[in-house]
């Protein structure tokens, strides 16, 4: 199903990058759009992963750097039968995690190093099993390539926009037809709206399932659910800056900038809903504020 799942959000954003560059430039721009559309996929499909990791300066770490992890991750791997993923760190103190890769042989989970000072070894083996969660249900090539492709979108947007006040990439006839600069500044707050509202239709429903798979392979919905609570609260005190076309990945929301359209979007469920799910009420202590 998320093989299916992947080969349609390609070819939905494919012909979406085509539409912006024929929207932009004509016939010259759809040619434009179709091999940047091409590269961007191939790119997507090997690469989202180290793309994702390098954004946030994750460092690979062995065994020995961090047995705290590994111990955990090995067991419950081997639980699971899955396949060790890389360990990454990333070097933050600001609370979060996130899995990627294009399949199970090819995982990578990276940890910041603030999840590390502030989750005890129950509710970071939750998080960890919550991470192994989408790789064993095969949603972290879903999720890298959302990831590239709703930042190609928003770049190839602002190209075109730029395109157009310089000129633009078509003849006279297509810039009289595309509206100038009005449409351009259109499609620019168009294409971050339709990336995002992809990123939101994919990340709520594979987050609770990879909340219901962690929990099922620790058999303590409890520990995940403190963690989640945990990570809410320490993350608004320890914001993380993020980039609104990966921010799907990470296991709770990070605090973008408000600078960005996207942020009015929301690629997480509440983590109140999330915990309800977990353990029948919206927190681990029996009380929600308001």
């Amino acid at each position: 199903m998320n093989t299916f799942k992947t080969a349609l959000l390609m070819t939905a954003l494919t012909l979406f990058l085509l539409f912006l560059g024929e929207r932009f430039g004509g016939r010259n721009g759809l040619v434009l759009a179709f091999i940047f559309a091409a590269g961007t996929n191939f790119f997507s499909y090997f690469f989202s992963d180290k793309l994702a990791l390098a954004m946030y300066r994750a460092q690979p770490v062995t065994r020995e750097e961090l047995p705290r992890v590994y111990q955990v991750v090995e067991r419950l791997t081997q639980r699971v039968g899955l396949p060790m993923p890389k360990i990454y760190v990333i070097p933050t103190d600001s609370p979060n995690a996130f899995a990627t890769g294009r399949n199970p042989k090819h995982a990578s989970v990276a940890v910041t190093q603030g999840i590390l000072n502030l989750l005890n070894d129950d509710e970071l083996e939750g998080v960890l099993a919550h991470e192994l969660g989408h790789v064993r249900n095969r949603d972290i090539l879903t999720s890298s390539i959302v990831a590239t492709l709703a930042g190609a979108i928003t770049m190839l947007a602002r190209m075109g926009y730029w395109a157009s006040l310089f000129g633009g990439y078509g003849d006279s006839r297509d810039r009289e037809r595309n509206g100038g600069g009005l449409g351009a500044l259109f499609m620019l707050i168009l294409a971050p709206i339709a990336a995002t509202l992809i990123q939101l239709a994919i990340s709520r429903s594979r987050e609770y399932e990879a909340d219901a798979t962690g929990a099922h392979i620790t058999g303590n919905p409890y520990a995940l659910a403190s963690a989640l609570e945990k990570l809410e609260a320490y993350s608004r005190r320890l914001p993380m800056a993020a980039s609104p076309s990966n921010a799907h990945l990470f296991i709770v929301q990070p605090l973008m900038s408000a600078r960005d359209f996207a942020n009015l979007f929301s690629t997480h469920p509440p983590i109140a809903k999330r915990v309800e799910r977990l353990i029948g009420r919206p927190s681990i202590y029996g009380v929600q504020d308001k």
